[in-house]
């Protein structure tokens, strides 16, 4: 325990680690996958191309 404190106490907690407009442009490309899926029927396991 005493050495995670340090860790954080040397680095954050990692809340701030990546930096907000990163956050936008990946939230913006995961709701577009999102939509994707549901395009396809939200199915995880897609049948194979013939």
């Amino acid at each position: 325990m005493k050495i995670s404190q340090k860790i954080r106490d040397e680095h954050g907690d990692g809340s701030s680690a990546v930096a907000d407009d990163f956050d936008t442009e990946a939230l913006a490309r995961m709701r577009a996958k999102s939509e994707e899926c549901a395009a396809q029927g939200n199915r995880v396991h897609l049948p194979l191309a013939d």
